[in-house]
């Protein structure tokens, strides 16, 4: 179920981001189709003011046209004729002629106005066109991202985001878990190699020392049977020297308890070395006996821990999936906790060997200590013991002098063996040293390391914030730009209109220059009259312009009547719908009444009958009580307002636990109210 939800998740976080891009991508393309219907508005403006130039420059013309009429007419008027008082033909015909090329020069500017009035009406028509198709896609883009948004407040997006965090929280908990336990097993195995060492050589150590026992009780029975002998021997010498005398013997005596006593010095440094190597001996068989403790100890961590992997293996059977989906997405935390578990485990590593290298020393110093003590005692003892010795038997020790010779040359061999074993553990001791101080240089490099991570992660932290900055900060210009847009249609409306009245204008203004050219035609007395004519159509035209404006702001005062008027319509068709609705019911009630109506007279009067006592009767069973179907309906539970006998209800009252029949409410004595029917 788990795993099907986290997937179903999955595929529905997909759905969402592939959304969010296309709706992304869509808003970029409106964005620039946004800027290039900026751009043709302004170019379009510019065409604009480039006819509304054109246009005041042909007035200018026309204007300096009449003025130039005007003066050829005043010359003319005020120059008589010098030969009869006639005009002169040539002046006549230059007059026509001008008048001529004046009336080709305004159809030629006509024309030209009028293909430039259509182009750029036609341009206009198509950049109204295309800006309301884009405002319908921003519109319909714009509903589309607040259903996103929707989405993503929706109390189900909600939960099931917490539900995806859980899971990676757990999932991240049971990763940091077989992590520590395969860090744990790692250690584990190593110490059970190092454990294995030890007991091998705490073995050999063992065999040497049971070889060496034997060795020494022979060697401690034969210096007490010499010792013996010496105090023999020195009884039997002083019982000679009382009895001889002689001198010579002394000297002998002595020569031999001299020569004894060196080789008794030799035979107690020898015993010495033993007793070294048996102390040795039982020091190593009690740190074999540790270290099988902590072997034993350590196989019983190593079966729980196996116990909690196998627990901990469905698990993570069940998650593996998980994981490695989401692996990619969590790299640099996966890095950042390895890096926590091998510094944790490295710091364990050096307290345990350093806590074992301290051990070793204490048992050293505590050994060397001992040894010391107890190889004072014994000197003393076999300095005296052999001196007693040496003079009971010196002639039986000679023999034995040998065989003791054998045997310290063999106990030194061993003592060479124990010498290079020492040899071997101090080599042991200096690779756990450099081991250590490797393990410190690795951990300072991982420390390193570690910072450096965390430094990455602080940038990228970062990075993030500045990314969701500046998203804000296109969600705004967005936001900004979609204003800007309107406020463009709007102008864009204002320049339609100014267009349509400036077409008005233009045909205003070709229907005067008609006029004007038919009158320049007709005569030359004619000619100030259409000077005032143009006159009076230039004021007609500040007039027309004046009223243009009023009628923009009459346009704009419309515009809010039509809103107004629509907010009007939009309740009167809201009443309008619930009378409807109303109405609707209420012709459903009249059919509903003319059916029973139509029933009621197409029965018989015996099926009428037979249905009135059947209505009868279930009034009847109404009114009589629920609990008995025998007894009429007397009283009443205030609590829950259900009726009975009274009969029912005082039986139910006798009970301790008392209930309603009908709705299990408790009730009491008070609760219980007579009623008529």
């Amino acid at each position: 179920m788990m795993k099907d939800e986290a997937k179903n998740l999955r595929e529905v976080i997909d759905v969402l981001h592939s959304k969010h891009k296309e709706y992304s991508d869509e808003i970029q393309t409106c964005i620039s189709n946004h800027s290039t219907d900026q751009s043709e508005i302004k170019r379009v403006e510019g065409d604009l003011e480039e006819i509304m130039a054109e246009l005041e420059e042909s007035r200018r013309k026309l204007v300096n046209l009449k003025m130039q009429k005007d003066a050829a007419v005043g010359i003319h008027m005020q120059a008589p004729s010098t030969v009869n008082g006639n005009l002169s033909p040539e002046k006549t015909a230059d007059r026509s002629k001008r008048l001529r090329e004046l009336r080709d020069s305004l159809d030629e500017m006509k024309e030209m106005l009028q293909i430039l009035a259509a182009d750029r009406l036609s341009k206009l028509e198509d950049a109204r066109d295309e800006n309301q198709t884009l405002s319908k896609e921003l519109e319909d883009l714009e509903n589309e991202l607040k259903d996103d948004k929707h989405i993503y407040s929706s109390r189900l997006y909600s939960l099931v985001d917490d539900q995806l965090q859980h899971w990676n929280d757990e999932m991240e908990r049971y990763k940091t878990l077989t992590d520590s336990l395969q860090v744990d097993r790692s250690f584990v195995v190593r110490r059970e190699k190092e454990v294995k060492a030890k007991i091998e050589s705490a073995d050999a150590a063992r065999n040497t020392m049971d070889t060496a026992v034997p060795r020494i009780e022979e060697l401690e029975l034969k210096l007490r049977k010499c010792i013996i002998e010496k105090n023999d021997l020195e009884i039997k010498m002083e019982e000679a020297v009382q009895d001889s005398g002689r001198n010579d013997i002394k000297e002998e005596f002595r020569v031999m308890a001299s020569a004894l006593s060196k080789e008794m010095g030799m035979m107690e440094a020898q015993l010495n070395r033993w007793k070294q190597t048996a102390h040795e001996a039982v020091s190593s068989r009690e740190q074999s006996k540790s270290l099988k403790a902590l072997l034993n100890e350590k196989t019983n961590e190593q079966k729980c821990l196996a116990g909690k992997c196998a627990e901990q293996a469905a698990d993570i059977k069940s998650l593996k999936t998980l994981i490695e989906k989401l692996q990619k997405e969590k790299q640099e935390l996966q890095i950042v906790l390895d890096m926590y578990g091998q510094e944790g485990c490295d710091n364990r590593n050096i307290n345990e060997i350093k806590e074992s290298e301290r051990r070793a020393r204490t048992q050293a110093e505590v050994l060397k200590s001992a040894l010391d003590e107890h190889s004072l005692e014994l000197r003393v003892k076999a300095a005296n013991e052999a001196e007693a010795a040496c003079q009971q038997r010196l002639s039986a020790t000679e023999a034995e002098i040998a065989e003791l010779r054998a045997k310290l040359d063999a106990s030194e061999r061993d003592v060479s063996e124990l010498k290079e074993a020492i040899k071997s553990k101090d080599r042991e001791a200096e690779a756990y040293i450099s081991e250590i101080e490797n393990i410190g240089q690795a951990y300072e490099d991982m420390q390193t390391q570690n910072q450096h991570l965390l430094q990455q992660v602080g940038e990228r932290d970062d990075y993030n914030i500045k990314l969701v900055s500046e998203s804000v900060k296109t969600k705004q210009t967005q936001n900004f730009l979609l204003s800007e847009k309107q406020a463009l249609a709007k102008h864009l409306q204002q320049v339609n209109a100014s267009v349509e009245s400036l077409k008005l204008r233009i045909a205003q203004s070709e229907e005067q220059m008609k006029h004007c050219l038919i009158e320049a035609v007709r005569s030359t007395e004619e000619d100030r009259r259409l000077a005032i004519n143009l006159e009076s159509a230039r004021w007609e035209l500040m007039e027309a312009e004046k009223e243009l404006k009023w009628l923009k702001y009459a346009v704009s005062s419309s515009e809010k009547e039509y809103e107004q008027v629509q907010k009007k319509i939009n309740e009167i068709q809201t009443e309008l719908d619930s009378e409807r609705s109303e109405r609707r019911r209420l012709e459903e009630e009249l059919m509903e009444v003319n059916n029973k109506v139509a029933e009621l007279t197409s029965e018989t009067g015996a099926a009428a009958i037979q249905r009135l006592q059947d209505e009868i009767k279930d009034c009847k069973s109404i009114l009589k009580c629920s609990v008995c179907s025998d007894r009429p309906k007397e009283v009443v539970i205030v609590k829950c307002y259900h009726l009975f006998c009274n009969p029912c209800i005082q039986r139910n009252l006798e009970i301790r636990h008392r209930k309603c029949p009908g709705c299990g409410t408790a009730f009491g004595q008070n609760d219980v109210r007579f009623v008529k029917i």
